[in-house]
């Protein structure tokens, strides 16, 4: 038995986990294991890959199998860490075409969350940039899904929380780019209306997300910093910085676990003051930054989530359709001020809906931001996911560890499609994570 838990450290459980090393082994388990599921590299926030019964650690299908550059498609064991991708490829000029926060992800997890960057508005989710993926179904069949093949199975999978099968490889693609670097525009909003505006306003842009001061309060509330990037071009670049800059995170770690009241209202809003007013003197400004502190910008601290202490936090991503979002987003952060447990992490972005049957995205604004797990921190989540609800949006299962049944089947309007399909295979009791038992898939 090992003690397994997500990202967030909120809920700890306990059950037994297996490494797969071949792609042979992980489809016997997947077809003989009940109440099983696959785990990457542990970055999902809630309990998305900790199996009902049973987990695979896929970490041991990790070898990258070929590469055209002619097509950009790459394509790999779904264990690889984007990590590896990234440090493999970009030194010849390639990137992939949308990357989440952290690299230290797996491709199977990227595959099975949708997961979704700065670029999605434009570019789509990683699962767009697909071209294929081979599944282990639970009667022990292993299929090739892509756009044309299983056509059905293969959206399901992209944001199916690896509950149609285990995905052992996939071919997908990745984007020529002419350095490492990134053109990053800071902009500034007082408040949330005009964060709204600079975000519609910066569009067009291929990379935007806003950081957001959840606890700034009054004519304040909702100021943002507004981080508009492009790739840069070799001609962006001062005479002697080198073209593809290696990565320069990891030199600091957090130690041991924090004291639980380190992260209080006093402190955070100190330091979101701090970075606010840091970010202000940027305003307008045009700089360029390394690839790894753009995208990446927590990487850069090793174990970061013990800053929250041994309780753990949790992570709330939710997503509000355009029409509503302002207003909104507007009553979850005065309620989140009141109540007083904000977040230093906090972001808001546009996006466009996805293609996965499951996938978050849609059409609006996303707000995530972390909080510290505490006794009184479940009322309040009760209270923000009523109101995402209400405006007919829904929450994020690579970040969910607390929402309800009722929470999940209003947000998800194509669940009846996605259960008849696991029937179909096989998967429904089968193919089962703790997330999955919690929201009665």
């Amino acid at each position: 038995m090992k003690d397994l838990s997500g990202w967030g450290r909120y809920p700890r459980l306990s059950g037994p986990l297996g490494t797969a090393r071949d792609m042979g082994p992980a489809a016997t388990a997947t077809a003989t294991m009940p109440g099983v599921t696959a785990r990457g590299l542990g970055r999902s926030y809630g309990d998305a890959a900790i199996g009902r019964d049973n987990t695979i650690d896929a970490t041991g299908l990790n070898r990258m199998q070929s590469f055209d550059p002619q097509t950009g498609i790459l394509a790999v064991e779904a264990g690889v860490p984007l990590a590896d991708i990234i440090a493999t490829f970009l030194p010849q000029g390639y990137f992939p075409c949308a990357v989440p926060g952290t690299r230290f992800v797996t491709v199977g997890g990227m595959i099975a969350s949708d997961v979704h960057g700065k670029n999605q508005h434009i570019h789509g989710t990683f699962g767009d940039h697909v071209a294929w993926l081979m599944l282990a179904l639970p009667d022990g069949r292993v299929m090739r899904c892509s756009p044309h093949e299983h056509a059905d199975l293969f959206k399901a999978t992209i944001g199916g929380m690896g509950l149609t099968g285990t995905i052992l490889s996939a071919g997908f693609r990745l984007k020529q780019v002419e350095t490492g670097w990134i053109r990053q525009t800071t902009h500034v909003a007082r408040n949330l209306s005009e964060a709204v505006t600079l975000l519609s306003q910066t569009a067009n842009a291929t990379y935007t997300v806003a950081w957001i001061d959840v606890l700034a309060r009054g004519a304040s509330l909702g100021r943002s910093l507004i981080l508009e990037g492009e790739h840069a071009t070799a001609d962006d670049l001062p005479w002697g910085d080198v073209k593809f800059p290696p990565s320069t995170n990891g030199r600091l770690a957090v130690p041991m676990d924090m004291p639980g009241w380190l992260l209080n209202g006093m402190t955070v809003r100190a330091f979101n003051e701090l970075y606010y007013r840091t970010g202000a003197r940027k305003a307008g400004q045009t700089t360029t930054v390394p690839w790894d502190s753009y995208f990446f910008p927590l990487d850069g601290i090793a174990h970061w989530n013990r800053i929250y202490g041994r309780r753990g936090f949790v992570q709330h991503q939710c997503v509000i359709p355009m029409a509503q979002a302002e207003g909104v987003v507007s009553d979850i952060l005065e309620r989140i001020s009141s109540h007083g447990a904000g977040s230093f992490l906090a972001v808001l972005k546009r996006l466009a809906p996805g293609s996965g049957l499951m996938s978050f995205p849609m059409e609006g604004l996303t707000l995530a931001l972390d909080m510290p797990f505490s006794d009184g921190l479940m009322p309040l989540l009760a209270e923000i996911d009523a109101l995402v609800v209400a405006a007919d949006g829904r929450l994020y299962l690579a970040k969910d560890a607390t929402q309800s049944r009722d929470t999940f089947a209003a947000g998800y309007l194509n669940l009846d499609l996605f259960r008849q399909l696991r029937n179909d295979i096989g998967a429904t009791g089968r193919m089962a994570s703790k997330l999955s038992e919690r929201l009665g898939l």
